[in-house]
């Protein structure tokens, strides 16, 4: 650049030939930070390190963006699933609580002493007394209960039968509902007297006695076996039966007959007592007894009368 003078500016002579050209300038090496990797630094006059340290920056937002996408539903499903692990809710509320599990002993050992406290089924050792577990069901009370060996029964207020894992009480086998059952209970108290009746010596079956009906179940798994209904005009009445060897019989008051001792009804496992009858079986499925020995499998419904 010529400098303004009044002067003429001498002339440079030319370089030697063998004169070596000056290094060119060096490029200035990034800022620090402008990759992504740093905080960033300041270049040339500012602007390109500011820009530099706004790429990074958003970089930086974009992949803490992806990260919490990825998280965020894990964390916010983390609750729910612990939520809905600890709160399973049981189809008939039931709650089971075990307090103290049963000390080693003979299988007739292990079976507590049921009993009813308000709104819940208690399981106490024979032994020492202990409570060894509780059920209750929400919103409902017993009213009855049968015990045999390894299962608790139990009739509730709202017509529903239970039967409990009895040595444990770590389950409830099975439900039964019964057709307008809970109306006739709550119609007046003390009315599940007798409405639980077991069938036969080894408790493999359980009758359930209403005044319409006679139904029995296999206890193993609370199948529907047989029914007997009531004759017209008659009814059942649970609180007056009484079994006498491997019979049930079961008072079938009518209208019109004071003497209701003459309208007893016998039954047992297999079904409704009559001359000449042919017995329906009542064995678990895979069992086949020899042929001509056995009863018939296959459910009934008996005639009333």
């Amino acid at each position: 650049m010529t400098v303004p003078s009044t002067t003429a500016a001498p002339t440079v002579p030319p370089p030697a030939p063998h004169t070596t050209p000056a290094p060119p300038a060096a490029t200035p090496s990034p800022a620090p930070g402008s990759d992504g990797t740093g905080d960033g630094g300041g270049t040339g006059d500012g602007t390109g390190g500011a820009a530099a340290r706004t790429t990074a920056r958003h970089r930086r937002a974009r992949r803490a963006a992806r990260l919490a996408l990825a998280v965020f539903p894990a964390l916010f499903a983390l609750p729910l699933v612990t939520a809905a692990h600890h709160s399973r809710h049981a189809p008939f509320g039931d709650q089971l609580t075990v307090h103290t599990p049963p000390v080693p002993a003979p299988p007739a050992a292990q079976d507590p002493v049921l009993r009813t406290a308000g709104p819940r089924v208690e399981a106490h050792d024979p032994r020492s007394g202990a409570l060894r577990w509780v059920h209750e069901r929400s919103g409902r009370r017993p009213l009855a209960l049968a015990a045999a060996p390894g299962h608790a029964f139990a009739l509730w207020s709202d017509g529903l039968v239970t039967d409990t894992e009895s040595a444990t009480g770590h389950a409830v086998r099975w439900h039964r509902a019964l057709p307008g059952l809970a109306d006739w209970l709550a119609a007046a108290p003390g009315r599940g007297t007798g409405v639980l009746q077991l069938l036969d010596p080894g408790a493999r079956m359980l009758a359930v006695v209403t005044p319409r009906r006679i139904t029995a179940y296999r206890t193993a798994d609370g199948d529907l076996r047989w029914v007997l209904p009531a004759v017209r005009g008659c009814a059942f009445d649970p609180a007056r039966s009484v079994r006498t060897g491997g019979v049930l019989l079961v008072a079938q008051p009518c209208e019109g007959n004071s003497a209701w001792t003459a309208e007893l009804k016998a039954v047992d496992g297999l079904g409704r007592i009559v001359p000449d009858r042919t017995p329906l079986g009542n064995d678990l499925p895979g069992h086949r007894p020899a042929e001509g020995t056995g009863p018939r499998q296959r459910k009934a419904f008996a005639q009333p009368g």
